[in-house]
Order: C-alpha cells, then sequence, then structure tokens
C-alpha cells in the first residue's frame, strides 16, 4: 500500500514538473518576439527596413539590432505614443505592421491591417466630412504610396514624422467609424475622389503658406485636395 502511495505522488511530481516545462516553452516562445538590443536576423532587418523607409533610422540595415536601431526604435515610439523604451515588442511590433509571431505578415492579415491603418487615418482626420471626402482621404495615402516622393508603403506614409496632424493630436487612437473601414475598402479598391491628389488640407484650419501654395484638384467637404 505504502509503495502504491510512493508511485502516485511521484507521479503526480512528474506531471507537475512535465506541465511546468510545458508552460516555460510557451512563454519563452511568446517572448521570442520580442526584439531588443542585441537581436538578429531577418526580423530585424525588416524593423531597420520600415524605420528606414519611414525616416527614422539612417544606419545600416543588416540585420544587427545595436545602438543606432535602439535610438530609431525610441524616436519610433516617442512619435507614436508608445512606451519609449527601444525595445520592440508586441504593441512596437503591431505598430510597424508586422505580426508578433514571426515578424511579417501573412497576404490576408496584412490586406487586413492595411484596412484598419487606412480605416484610422480616415477616421481621424475626416470624420464628419462627406463619404466621397472619405474615400479621397483614403486614396491620398495610396497615392502617396506610389509617389516616388513619399514612402512605398501604406504604414511609411503614414507613420512617416509630420505628415497628418492626427497622429500628434490622439484622433488616431479614437474609435474608427464604420465609413471610413468602407470607404478605406473603396480606396484599396481603385476608387479616387480626389483626382490623384497627394495633399489635402482644411482652409479654415491650416496656417502654412506652402500648402496653399500647392495647385487645386478639387475641394470635397472642408478639405481641399492639391497635386
Amino acid at each position: 500500500m505504502q509503495h502504491r502511495r510512493t508511485r502516485l505522488v511521484l507521479g503526480l511530481v512528474v506531471l507537475f514538473l512535465m506541465n511546468l516545462l510545458l508552460i516555460t516553452l510557451l512563454q519563452s516562445a511568446a517572448g521570442a518576439a520580442t526584439y531588443r538590443q542585441g537581436s538578429t536576423g531577418e526580423a530585424v532587418r525588416t524593423i531597420q527596413t520600415k524605420l528606414k523607409n519611414w525616416g527614422y533610422y539612417t544606419g545600416a540595415v543588416d540585420g544587427i539590432y545595436g545602438s543606432a536601431t535602439t535610438e530609431a526604435v525610441r524616436y519610433f515610439q516617442r512619435t507614436n505614443g508608445l512606451t519609449a523604451d527601444g525595445v520592440v515588442g508586441p504593441a512596437t511590433l503591431k505598430a510597424l505592421g508586422m505580426s508578433s509571431g514571426s515578424g511579417s505578415e501573412s497576404p490576408s492579415s496584412a490586406q487586413s491591417s492595411e484596412v484598419e491603418l487606412l480605416a484610422r487615418v480616415i477616421s481621424a482626420e475626416a470624420r464628419g466630412e462627406p463619404y466621397s471626402g472619405q474615400v479621397a482621404v483614403g486614396a491620398v495615402i495610396l497615392n502617396r504610396v506610389e509617389h516616388p516622393s513619399f514612402p512605398s508603403t501604406i504604414a511609411g506614409v503614414v507613420y512617416q514624422p509630420g505628415a497628418f496632424t492626427c497622429m500628434v493630436d490622439g484622433q488616431f487612437d479614437e474609435p474608427v467609424a464604420d465609413s471610413a473601414r468602407r470607404a478605406a475598402r473603396d480606396a484599396l479598391n481603385g476608387a479616387d475622389p480626389s483626382g490623384g491628389a497627394i495633399y489635402y488640407f482644411n482652409p479654415s484650419t491650416a496656417t502654412s503658406s506652402w500648402i496653399w501654395s500647392r495647385p487645386l484638384i478639387i475641394t470635397i467637404g472642408n478639405h481641399r485636395f492639391c497635386a
């Protein structure tokens, strides 16, 4: 009887240790999606490429997470309301448009992320505007993606420093209107009420003389869309 109890206890101990090992392995796998100074590999190269395209990083895209990459990550985090610790964890990966699992996204998840990011900017910049004006704001972002003077991705255009006021006044983090998501899909499907514009502004609030100098293409609601 005593021998049987001993075997039962030993079996429970082994089961507990196996569960503990499994939990440790799962936690380790989750932590593998965090990148910091000293990390290397393709995911780091992707991070550097995105930061370089968006104007945050000027160093070499070498897949080595050094001090320059750390400072670029801090700059990106500060600009986008994230904890500026220089570590690329889940929140920063999301802001970079990267998955928390492998440093990249599948085509379907990438497309979904693009719709959501575009919709968030449309909602923040054109909330209350006519629907065609919302689509036009999305089209301006896509037109910039195709223009040689701007980053070549939606995320790159959106996160380019100083590009959109909603990134600094808190509007970017407000709930996204359903109409903005529809507008984002329409813009991605080729609709462009802006007539090919790469700039837009509200004449009642714009103070830059430069933006007023841009050739007007069309006015929709409260926004002037310009070349």
